[in-house]
């Protein structure tokens, strides 16, 4: 989908997609005829943005404004279950070309990552693997793996972390029962667990509320908090 036409900086660019671009490009996604992503990205490119930029200040925008639109009945599930699976394609078309070797070294630290039972959309999941992954963490993930039994593994493997992801305060009760049964039967009896999504970050008394430890407004520093997590007392089960 992406095609190759120049190296990325590895320096965060100054031009950051703005408001209005980061709504152009949703409805570029949006529209079946969407030759035009290509260059809008090559573009950006060109101005020097990175991948982490890419990823993290133009796609992951963008799945949140589609998340709104789908919120305001602007487009509807069909639309968004398409427009998320083309950004999870280029999400992985730009890791491929212009992103470099997974580290071989692992510093031994394990992450389980998936969605609250009930959640639709795992755009962010994704996003968040690759950056574990990128720093070493060992991850398993039901994005990459949906036949993965969480509360089977949890039991059989030693996770460090535990990270949910939610989009819709509907689910919070769903996620509070999640979040207290993995906790219950992991084998690793102080772990932490991370719960990611808008809703945290508009309303930080909900990681209180799910039985959390911890949140991140994004990949950036999830990877940061995570590690903090593991030097802090366990929460007890």
């Amino acid at each position: 989908m992406i095609a190759h036409r120049a190296g990325l900086s590895n320096e965060k660019s100054n031009i950051i997609p703005d408001g209005e671009q980061i709504a152009t490009f949703a409805a570029l996604i949006l529209s079946p005829a969407s030759d035009d992503i290509e260059n809008r990205i090559t573009a950006l490119v060109e101005d020097g943005l990175s991948l982490d930029s890419l990823l993290l200040d133009l796609l992951a925008p963008t799945a949140r404004h589609l998340g709104v639109l789908w919120e305001d009945d602007l487009c509807d599930f069909a639309e968004m279950t398409i427009a998320m699976g083309r950004l999870q394609r280029i999400m992985h078309d730009l890791t491929l070309r212009y992103g470099g070797e997974t580290p071989q070294h692992r510093h031994g630290r394990s992450i389980l990552l998936l969605p609250c039972p009930g959640e639709k959309h795992s755009f962010g999941l994704a996003l968040i693997e690759r950056f574990f992954r990128d720093a070493g963490w060992d991850v398993t993930s039901t994005v990459r793996d949906p036949s993965v039994n969480p509360s089977d593994r949890v039991r059989g493997c030693w996770f460090d972390v535990i990270g949910f992801s939610l989009g819709c305060e509907t689910l919070l009760p769903t996620l509070t029962e999640a979040v207290s049964d993995m906790r219950r039967s992991s084998q690793n009896r102080a772990v932490r667990v991370m719960v990611g999504g808008p809703i945290f970050t508009a309303n930080p008394g909900y990681l209180t509320q799910v039985g959390a430890d911890a949140t991140a407004c994004d990949a950036r520093t999830a990877i940061s908090i995570a590690e903090r997590l593991l030097d802090l007392p366990a929460r007890p089960c």
